[in-house]
This record gives structure tokens, sequence and C-alpha cells, in this order.
């Protein structure tokens, strides 16, 4: 079992921007692909951004440009940095790794990722 922990979600207006965290187990770091996914209420999940164990990133057309994703395994955190945010960003922030796929796995497929975390809301008013 991977336990992860999203935190730094809250409500800001729009164009400011927000740092989401997600605590991941040290071991992951070398080996797992992770992502960030999100879903807005009455909305299909949306898989956004990917980092793979290289440190490669992919990010979906809707925030490109305006989040980043990183990672840091001395502090054993996942981080998202959304800046420019949008009434359209308002939704659930998940954090999620998989063990079992190869690095290159398209943004798309973050939300079917074996482990995610319990989320972080994150509202945007305009």
């Amino acid at each position: 079992q991977v336990r992860l922990v999203e935190s730094g979600g809250g409500s800001v207006q729009a164009g400011k921007s927000l740092r989401l965290s997600c605590t991941v187990p040290r071991y992951t770091f070398s080996s797992f692909v992770m992502g960030w996914f999100r879903q807005a209420p009455g909305k299909e999940r949306e898989g956004i951004a990917v980092i793979d164990s290289d440190g490669s990133t992919r990010y979906a057309e809707s925030v490109k440009g305006r989040f980043a994703i990183s990672k840091d395994a001395v502090k054993n955190t996942l981080t998202l940095q959304m800046n420019s945010l949008k009434s359209e960003d308002t939704a659930m922030y998940y954090c999620a790794v998989d063990p079992s796929l190869a690095d290159g796995v398209v943004v798309t497929f973050v939300p079917q990722f074996g482990y995610r975390g319990q989320g972080t809301q994150v509202t945007v008013s305009s």
C-alpha cells in the first residue's frame, strides 16, 4: 500500500497562484511514475500532469504553460505549481503514482494510476 497525502488547496481569485504538495514515500522516487489529476463536479476525471522517474514531464493542453509538476526526493514531495488560475480550474485535485508503468505514459492515463491521495479542493473565483 502506498499512502499519499495532498495539501495546499484553497480558494483564490482568478489570475492568482497556488502550490499543491503531495507527500510520497521515499522509495517511490527512483522508479515510480507520478502525476496529478482533477475532477470537477459533474465532469470526468482529467489527467493534467505527469512526471517520469527520470524527471521528464508532460501536461494536458488545458494547463500547459500555467502549471508545473516537480518532485523532490529529499523532501519526499510531489508538487504542482499552478499559476494564472482560471475559474475552470476549480476541481478536486489528486496526486497519483504507479509502480508498474514505464516512463512515457500519456497524461490522460493519470486517473488510472494504481495509487492516489484523498484529494485537495481548489476553488477559483472570477
